[in-house]
């Protein structure tokens, strides 16, 4: 019996033993195997990282979180000019001379106007000044400078830019409700041809005062297109009609042999004169010529001028060709301008915000050409423009002035304009047939 207990006591501590063995040799197995599998790994990985096509992804991903390459869309600011504007870019004196150096070689003047964009590439880095890669440059509308750098040469190349635009005609008639400017505008006429619309007439209709509610306008203008329909620039008045009060006043768009271009009416009149009936646009008629009592002396004095009420800024034009004889502070008259248009007729601007650029004394000016803005300088209780008619050293009232007529079409030219309305008429009525 005793033997017997020996013998289970023996096995049961060879089966520890033997459960301790085995539990170790698994262990070991284990973790030796895992131990290949992570050599194997290992070599696995480097043989990833070693690929060429591994490493040119991971460049990718990197070039794309950190690109090596910037565009910088600018819009031009007043006083820019394309040194200035590459200067505070940081691009480096090199790149700049040089860019300047195949502009002035190709013979392109640039004419930067604020609010246009200028694209800019530039390399990044992290040296104080960097390198210029490609610009785009506006030279108008329908024409853009592309400059980019040969990385071989380190020299930049330049192309030229140009959109081809599609001619139309396109024509809006409509009844006048409050003003002029907002009927056309609701029409989708664009506000430039509104403002050569009212120049045109400026001559002979006061638009404050002679425009009715009801009375009616036409006109017939050209557009230029884009590839894409859209619309790039405006072209001539073609043709323009104001009914007023049941009187009407049609003109046509005419280019003399002298290649001269102008406005005349059904007999060839032309629709300019000597001055213009009043050199402002959407400006209210304030104060008359004659006697009134003046708003800041208080007593009754001679008003030798019209004043026209306008915001600050509204832009004044020279109402006829002259030279600028002034161009200064004038006292009570503030900041003014004097026109002199031949030997019977000078012009005077007062009580002006600023001058148009490069006004000045000595000065030749056209006729509907922007000279200053409403200001309110001097003795003035608002903004307003204080004009003048002098005839024959005499001031004289602006309004009631009647002036001569301009040119008559004869001979040739008035032959070759008759042909010309004829051909404007017959295309307005096809293109209203179109519309019905």
């Amino acid at each position: 019996m005793l033997k017997s207990n020996n013998f289970l006591y023996q096995i049961k501590n060879n089966y520890t033993i033997l459960i301790v063995v085995l539990t170790f040799f698994i262990t070991v197995v284990i973790t030796s195997s895992y131990n290949n599998y992570l050599a194997k790994e290992r070599e696995n990985y480097k043989k990833i990282i070693n690929n060429i096509y591994f490493k040119k992804a991971i460049e990718y991903v990197l070039d794309d979180l950190n690109p090596k390459y910037t565009d910088i869309i600018y819009k031009v600011r007043v006083g820019d000019s394309l040194q200035r504007i590459l200067i505070n870019n940081e691009i480096n004196n090199k790149d700049i001379r040089s860019i300047q150096q195949e502009l002035s070689k190709e013979k392109i003047k640039l004419n930067l106007k604020v609010g246009q964009e200028i694209t800019i590439m530039i390399e990044n880095s992290t040296n104080e000044s960097k390198k210029l890669l490609k610009l785009l440059l506006p030279v108008s509308k329908t024409h853009k400078i592309f400059v980019a750098k040969d990385i071989k040469t380190d020299q930049f190349k330049i192309d030229n830019i140009v959109t081809n635009l599609a001619k139309k005609n396109i024509y809006k008639e409509g009844r006048i409700t409050s003003s002029l400017y907002k009927t056309a505008t609701e029409l989708g006429v664009k506000p430039n041809l509104i403002i050569d619309f009212a120049r045109i007439y400026g001559f002979q209709v006061d638009f404050q005062r002679d425009i009715r509610k009801n009375d009616k306008f036409q006109i017939l203008y050209e557009i230029f297109t884009d590839e894409k329909e859209e619309i790039i620039e405006t072209g001539n008045i073609i043709f323009a009609n104001l009914k007023l009060s049941g009187r009407e006043l049609p003109l046509y768009f005419f280019i003399d042999e002298k290649k001269k271009t102008g406005h005349y009416d059904e007999s060839g009149k032309s629709a300019k004169k000597a001055l213009m009936k009043t050199p402002i646009n959407g400006a209210r008629l304030s104060s008359s010529f004659g006697i009134r009592k003046h708003p800041i002396l208080g007593y009754n004095k001679m008003h030798r001028g019209t004043d026209f009420a306008a915001p600050k800024g509204t832009p004044i034009m020279a109402s006829g060709d002259g030279i600028i004889t002034r161009a200064r502070w004038c006292g009570g008259g503030g900041n003014c301008i004097k026109i002199k248009h031949n030997t019977t007729y000078t012009t005077v601007y007062a009580h002006l915000w600023k001058f148009a650029k490069s006004i000045k004394p000595g000065v030749r000016v056209r006729q509907g050409q922007i000279i200053g803005y409403v200001g309110s300088t001097g003795m003035s209780t608002g903004p307003h423009l204080h004009y003048e008619v002098i005839e024959n050293g005499k001031k004289i009232n602006s309004q009631t002035l009647k002036l001569p007529s301009g040119k008559k079409l004869k001979g040739k030219d008035r032959e070759l304009f008759e042909i010309k309305k004829i051909k404007t008429n017959v295309l307005i009525s096809e293109i209203i047939n179109k519309q019905i």
